[in-house]
């Protein structure tokens, strides 16, 4: 049991420093015009992982110091950060799918906002792939399809666009409550400044 507990554990830290660093070099890639729907779509999922992997992972790594890389022996904490990551990782999808909906129907008369659940639907299920948790899928569908029928699609980009997710990082992170009260403003700030930096860029590349 001791060599079987062993090999899972270290296959999880293999399997987790993977998923920290890929969504770096995914962001460091040539920058690709977004020019169809599709482009569009895979720029949405690689964005939002990116930002909701290194605002999760930098502030576990910022709160916990020098025993950061102990966190990768501790099967359990990584089972808090598993979850933690996908439903973060899930609203960030919905503000950047309405934020960039909203953005292409006002600034350049593109209206994709009936496509809004379509690609949600789709980058979600690609994540079964990646062994997204079906109770996760199905609980930010129901969520995604509560926001939409509330969503005002002229005004959605100019008014705290992305404040679900960074609040979703705030709420999921597996930091204790009273550590996480003192840190709420220091957190949320990191999510906006990733989420400017997105902006920026998508802003930039779109080429339809």
């Amino acid at each position: 049991m001791a060599i079987k507990y062993k090999i899972k554990l270290r296959d999880l830290k293999l399997e987790y420093l993977k998923e920290y660093i890929a969504p770096i070099f995914n962001f460091l890639k040539p920058k690709k015009k977004i020019s169809n729907i599709s482009d569009l779509q895979n720029f949405i999922r690689r964005k939002s992982a990116w930002v909701s992997q290194e605002t999760l992972y930098g502030y576990l790594k910022t709160r916990m110091g020098a025993k950061y890389v102990l966190m990768f022996e501790d099967e359990v904490f990584l089972g808090s950060i598993n979850k933690a990551k996908w439903n973060i990782y899930s609203i960030s999808l919905q503000d950047f799918i309405f934020y960039s909906l909203s953005y292409l129907k006002n600034n350049l008369n593109i209206d994709y906002t009936s496509k809004a659940e379509n690609i949600y639907e789709e980058i979600l299920n690609e994540e079964k792939k990646n062994e997204m948790p079906q109770d996760i899928i199905e609980n930010s569908i129901k969520k995604f399809c509560l926001r939409i029928e509330k969503i005002d699609w002229q005004t959605y980009y100019l008014n705290l666009p992305f404040n679900e997710s960074c609040l979703a990082l705030y709420d999921w992170s597996p930091v204790a409550d009273e550590l996480k009260t003192l840190d709420k403003k220091i957190v949320l700030n990191s999510m906006i400044l990733k989420w400017d930096n997105v902006k920026k860029e998508f802003i930039n590349l779109i080429n339809f």
